[in-house]
């Protein structure tokens, strides 16, 4: 088979792949609050295109696509928004998926990126003094308790296609995430 052939065959597979799979993806209404969710966003990396300039991250010095991930105290992902441009910090994505309307975020967990968003935090150490001990310790515990949602991350990562950058036209980015995504909560059932 030749590459392009190939590619028709993905292009017209991975739609509806995604579509089949819809049922297993949770919602943001699925989300319970009892047990502390804890949030943090990642950056999909793609190749750069010249056409697509909101893709590129300051922070990652790459372009991509940025997803929020929530999973739960023991590290079971139950939710991945939908994917916004690289550009775009994590507490910008996490408005714009709407996933806080209607809850109380200060039962969540997050890291510095989202201060003022009412998600419970690290304390930002300021730049006129040390911080004190308990300051200390209290952001070493909240990262012990995080660290599964950067796990959490590491597994859908271990996507070939999630964790190098995506060469195929960029419009079919999206899809391919959500496939993806889809067929995570599929084999996790």
């Amino acid at each position: 088979m030749s590459q392009p052939t190939i590619s028709r065959a993905i292009a017209a597979v991975t739609p509806l792949l995604a579509g089949v799979l819809e049922q297993c993806v949770p919602t943001a209404d699925d989300l319970d609050d009892r047990n502390s969710p804890i949030v943090d966003g990642t950056l999909l990396p793609c190749w750069s295109w010249a056409s697509r300039p909101e893709l590129f991250s300051g922070t990652h010095r790459t372009t991509g696509l940025t997803v929020q991930v929530v999973c739960t105290p023991d590290g079971r992902p139950r939710w991945v928004s939908d994917p916004r441009p690289g550009s775009r910090n994590d507490i910008v994505g996490l408005n714009a998926s709407r996933v806080l309307d209607g809850r109380e975020p200060s039962a969540r967990l997050g890291d510095k990126g989202y201060i003022g968003s009412g998600i419970l935090t690290p304390i930002r150490k300021p730049r006129n003094r040390e911080q004190p001990d308990w300051e200390v310790e209290f952001n070493r515990h909240h990262n012990s308790l995080r660290v599964v949602v950067e796990r959490a991350i590491a597994q859908l990562k271990t996507w070939r296609v999630l964790h190098t950058d995506y060469r195929r036209p960029t419009d079919t980015f999206t899809d391919t995430i959500s496939a993806v995504i889809a067929l995570c909560f599929y084999a996790a059932e």
